[in-house]
């Protein structure tokens, strides 16, 4: 399987630091390994999943898209609840 990142993604992890890096290395395998893991998003999201996963005591959500064509898993956005759902849809064009 071929992962691919967003710009935005790839930024957006570089600023993490080491822990919260790990964390997302962690939950991109899970991802990886089963694509079905994260809620499947409606309307203008459709074909987005979204994994939610914790750093300590904060929750991120990690968006990404799975084409079974390709084989290829697309990480769109990292973040955190505020504000990551009304930004999501630029990422997703």
């Amino acid at each position: 399987m071929k992962v691919v990142q967003s710009g935005i993604f790839f930024r957006t992890v570089k600023k993490l630091h080491k822990k919260e890096k790990m964390a997302v290395e962690d939950a991109v395998r899970k991802v990886a390994a089963d694509t079905s893991t994260g809620d499947m998003k409606k309307g203008a999201l459709i074909g987005v999943r979204v994994y939610k996963f914790k750093v300590s005591d904060k929750q991120y959500l990690l968006a990404y898209r799975y084409d079974k064509k390709l084989d290829q898993l697309t990480l769109l956005a990292l973040g955190s609840h505020e504000n990551f759902y009304r930004d999501l849809p630029k990422y997703n064009e």
